[in-house]
């Protein structure tokens, strides 16, 4: 449906896309992965001339959308858009959202656009928000909005830029759950997104991109699993964990705490596990002496659903884990039964702690 061929894109002196090739199917789901500002957004948003290429050519259905002959405004009623930021129109009840584009350039009439309205709220969960206006709404009714607003203009291809970042944690599942859908009933979708589970899950292929270009793509199980270059690499490793680094004893223990129940959450993590998880860290740090340099490493296991947290902090050899304060600390009696495996090595000065904490 999609062939794109040595696609570019500059702003002045920033070159954002470089001599971008590649080919999308009808009825694939395309996830677009990457670091920040490497032309995810700006790839997609030329896909329908929101931003003109520089050079390249793109073709929709074989029709050439760069050509001075090409009704592009008939062309882009194909193609439907999604924003991070829901753009709905405040003035107008949900279902008037829906109808105002079928019935002003599609030439439908009043009472088959609101059939049709009625139909996508339903699919999306929200019929009973029909006459409520947009700031009545949470950020994930919104965004379902916004998507059965595209959807009422009959598109062949749906475009989603980041669908959920401006979306609160718990509202993400709600968007996803209607993307998912979208893609059994055979949507052909390019998905911007940081969602990696989301991405593993859903998608036929995967581009990864950096530096202005699609640095690899393939199955999900082959970028996810089996990354060949070493900055899809990279960037996989780094998604799947996260990172906190310690410095002081009056580290921010709530940026800690919140930033893994995010991470946790975000991997499908049950509330549960991650309580353990938030407990084990705070009691792993009260037993350290040296505050000097600690890193925490948390990751997920998608093989067995377990967590592993790792602790590693300079210093004279110690482990706070040892058996034999077993019977005088009861903090490590709750650590330790919560872990699947506990490992301690001391390796070029630093100690290092690896629990594996049970899944459900």
């Amino acid at each position: 449906m999609i062939k794109v061929t040595n696609l570019s894109k500059h702003f002045g002196d920033l070159v954002v896309l470089k001599d971008i090739t590649t080919e999308i199917r009808k009825g694939e789901v395309i996830s677009v992965i990457g670091p920040s500002g490497t032309g995810k957004s700006t790839f997609l948003r030329c896909l329908n001339l929101l931003e003109i290429p520089t050079g390249g050519t793109i073709l929709i259905d074989g029709i050439p959308l760069l050509d001075k002959h090409t009704n592009v405004p008939k062309i882009r009623q194909k193609i439907g858009m999604v924003f991070q930021s829901f753009n709905l129109y405040a003035h107008l009840s949900v279902l008037e959202n829906l109808t105002i584009g079928p019935v002003k350039l599609l030439g439908k009439n009043r009472a088959e656009a609101d059939a049709k309205a009625m139909e996508l709220l339903k699919m999306v969960g929200l019929a009973e928000k029909r006459y409520s206006f947009p700031d009545e709404l949470s950020g994930g009714q919104k965004q379902r909005v916004a998507i059965a607003r595209c959807l009422a203009m009959e598109p062949e291809i749906m475009l989603f830029d980041e669908p959920t970042s401006a979306l609160d944690p718990t509202m993400v599942s709600e968007v996803l759950s209607v993307i998912r859908r979208l893609s059994r009933e055979g949507m052909t979708m390019i998905i911007v997104t940081h969602e990696m589970e989301f991405a593993r899950n859903t998608s036929s292929r995967v581009f990864y991109m950096d530096e202005g270009v699609i640095y690899e793509e393939g199955t999900p199980v082959q970028i996810f699993d089996h990354p060949q270059k070493e900055k899809t690499q990279a960037f996989i490793n780094r998604v799947r964990s996260l990172n906190f680094r310690i410095r002081s004893r009056d580290y921010d223990l709530y940026a800690l705490q919140g930033e893994m129940e995010v991470f946790c959450e975000k991997h499908l993590v049950s509330k549960k596990v991650t309580g353990y998880v938030v407990h084990i860290a705070e009691e792993l740090l009260e037993l350290q002496t040296d505050f000097t340099n600690i890193e925490l490493n948390l990751s997920y296991s998608e093989k067995d659903g377990d967590v592993q947290l790792v602790c590693e902090s300079t210093g004279m050899p110690v482990n706070p884990l040892k058996e034999d304060l077993l019977e005088e600390d009861i903090a490590l009696k709750l650590i330790l039964g919560r872990c699947k495996t506990v490992d301690y090595t001391y390796t070029d000065g630093k100690n290092i702690l690896v629990l594996k904490i049970k899944g459900e």
